[in-house]
């Protein structure tokens, strides 16, 4: 049977999972009465939760006896790992961009790589059946962005469709909607080329994902490059550099029929499969018959950004809600996840009970403490920060500097502007995007956006959409001003009285209802002045026996501001830390008591005024 590999990439929520889930229905992958859920291809918990797509997952559909193998990617910058990796084990890619936004910067990002491979898109159009539409714009929008970013004549001269992926069709003709998606069918069989490899050579295939599961092990998902290999057969696994790492069996070939994953006897070049058996190869290694001495080469991967140091959980309340809490528990799961995740990086500290964890992006290492909390882990978590380098030809330290692309209503522009500015960023373009709203692009630093989203969210009354993506490492901006306000340190230990916190209520916001544990050194609401409080959120109200002239007066407290994780590993300072537990999200100083915490205010502030 023929074979054409393809990934679906494009910006985020330009429809890439839906599109999935329509060329499945299609090809006859479900039966008639089969009920399946949408977003098929999105199985994680935390997917279907946030809408967005995670981990690149592999399906196949059959189309006129032509196997179609379809990789659904990520489209968060912050996981764009995944996507690099995934490019190389496909011969065609399927460019999505949306009939109104167009072109955006994680468009840029992903056909960026893909023209670097060499890879020939098409590019399909989605959303046609929008009012706001600007088809034709959108598709001359595209084929600049193919100019700017270097394609060669064969890559310009791309194949274009319309579709809906929603209502299930698509049309060579945006006027003219099609009753189903067989234009896109015939155009990825005509334009994709045939996997070009080696059927009588020995087996060699490049693992691009990893996973792991309860029955069979380490399974390893990649392209077979040339050669067949059947189950049982000897294989070993050499790294980038083509040392030995194992030698082992294969003992399951597993492959993509659907959405299921059958086992099979007999993989031929080509084909994408799974395999199981090995207990040590990893993502980027080569798996190859026992007599290949030469891996095959790896795409190298865009450096980590930002990090986090991850702690134990140390606070009074601690071990109440979880049961894995200690430091060996927390150090093996990241350095699972940094095995399976290449963009995710796992060092040791000077403290033993605490790890550095570099990545992508805030999402990336929010949504790893989510599935962590979600697994029974507590935690203590630090505020991101960004990974400086010197520079190796001027000695300079350099820091790393994303492109943001900022769309707004146009009354708005103004606050956006001057706040990105404050934060170092510099405008770099202005034009209106139709229908009142402008598109703003800055270059700024990275250090500087961390925090800002909830900021932006405010300034844009919520219309606004702020997308990020890294740039370039450029030089050391200076000092950037951190958060103008205190927070609130509770000073005693017990659960925070409703009188209390209703009188604490003109002193700023609060981050805890009345009822809650709370212990001396947690934050329990936001100063409204620059300064740190220390406040008592348990004093009662005294009761005598004299009976009060007026009526005592109902305590009605404020909603407290819901502290997601999101918001709190924004929200927090240098000497702040969030407490994560499977049930509760909890701010807190770094040091609990107040004397070391104004000890270690005072050491760092001599330390700062030396440098």
């Amino acid at each position: 049977m023929d074979i054409r590999n393809i990934a679906i990439i494009a910006h985020v929520d330009h429809g890439k999972t839906t599109l999935v889930d329509c060329l499945l229905k299609q090809s006859g992958a479900f039966r008639e009465n089969q009920r399946v859920m949408e977003r098929a291809m999105d199985s994680n918990d935390l997917e279907q939760e946030r809408g967005i797509t995670i981990l690149a997952k592999c399906t196949s559909v059959e189309w006129k006896d032509v196997r179609i193998n379809i990789v659904d990617t990520p489209g968060h910058a912050d996981f764009g790992g995944e996507v690099e990796r995934i490019l190389g084990m496909v011969d065609g890619v399927c460019l999505l961009v949306d009939a109104s936004e167009g072109p955006m910067p994680q468009t840029k990002f992903v056909l960026s790589k893909a023209l670097a491979l060499g890879l020939k898109p098409i590019v399909v159009v989605n959303k046609v059946d929008k009012p706001e539409q600007r088809s034709y714009e959108v598709q001359d929008e595209t084929f600049d962005l193919f100019g700017v970013l270097g394609a060669n004549e064969e890559q310009l001269d791309f194949p274009c469709v319309f579709a809906s992926a929603k209502a299930g069709w698509a049309s060579l003709d945006p006027d003219q909607p099609g009753s189903d998606m067989a234009p896109l069918f015939d155009l990825i069989v005509r334009h994709t080329p045939e996997p070009t490899v080696a059927l009588n050579a020995p087996f060699r295939m490049l693992a691009t994902t990893l996973e792991s599961n309860p029955y069979l092990g380490r399974i390893l998902t990649g392209r077979i490059e040339s050669g067949s290999i059947k189950a049982n057969a000897p294989v070993h696994a050499l790294s980038r550099n083509g040392e030995r790492i194992e030698v082992g069996r294969i003992t399951k070939i597993l492959a993509f029929r659907g959405l299921e994953r059958q086992p099979i006897e007999e993989a031929f070049a080509g084909d994408i499969v799974a395999l199981a058996g090995l207990a040590e190869a990893t993502v980027a290694d080569t798996l190859a018959s026992p007599d290949v001495t030469d891996p095959l080469p790896a795409q190298p991967i865009d450096p980590s950004t930002l990090a986090m140091t991850f702690s134990i959980n140390d606070s009074p309340l601690a071990g109440q809600d979880g049961d894995k809490v200690t430091s060996r528990q927390i150090r093996d799961r990241l350095m699972r996840e940094a095995e399976g995740n290449v963009a995710i990086r796992v060092t040791d500290t000077a403290d033993k009970d605490a790890f550095e964890v570099s990545g992508r992006g805030e999402l990336q290492l929010a949504v790893l403490i989510e599935q962590m909390r979600r697994e029974g882990y507590e935690l203590s978590v630090s505020r991101p920060r960004v990974l400086f380098r010197n520079n190796p030809e001027t000695g300079k330290r350099e820091e790393p500097i994303e492109e943001v692309f900022v769309d707004v209503d146009e009354e708005y522009g103004g606050a956006v502007v001057s706040s990105i500015s404050e934060r170092k960023g510099e405008l770099q373009e202005l034009r209106p995007s139709g229908g009142g709203k402008q598109r703003l692009v800055f270059l700024a630093p990275a250090r500087g956006l961390i925090g800002y989203h909830g900021q932006f969210l405010t300034e844009t009354r919520g219309t606004g959409i702020m997308n990020r993506v890294f740039h370039s490492y450029g030089p050391y901006k200076g000092p950037i001003a951190a958060r103008r306000t205190g927070v609130l340190i509770s000073m005693e230990n017990g659960k925070a009285s409703p009188y209390a916190l209703f009188n604490l209520e003109e002193r700023g916001f609060m981050f805890i209802p009345a009822g809650v544990p709370v212990y001396q050194g947690m934050i329990i609401g936001e100063n409204a002045k620059p300064s740190d409080l220390e406040v008592n959120p348990l004093k009662a109200k005294q009761l005598t026996n004299f009976r009060a002239a007026g009526k005592d007066d109902a305590v009605t407290l404020t909603t407290p501001v819901d502290m997601t994780l999101e918001k709190s590993l924004a929200y927090i300072s240098d000497d702040e830390l969030v407490e994560v537990t499977p049930k509760v999200i909890r701010l807190r100083k770094r040091f609990l008591d107040p004397h070391e915490r104004k000890r270690e205010a005072r050491k760092a502030a001599s330390a700062e005024a030396a440098e």
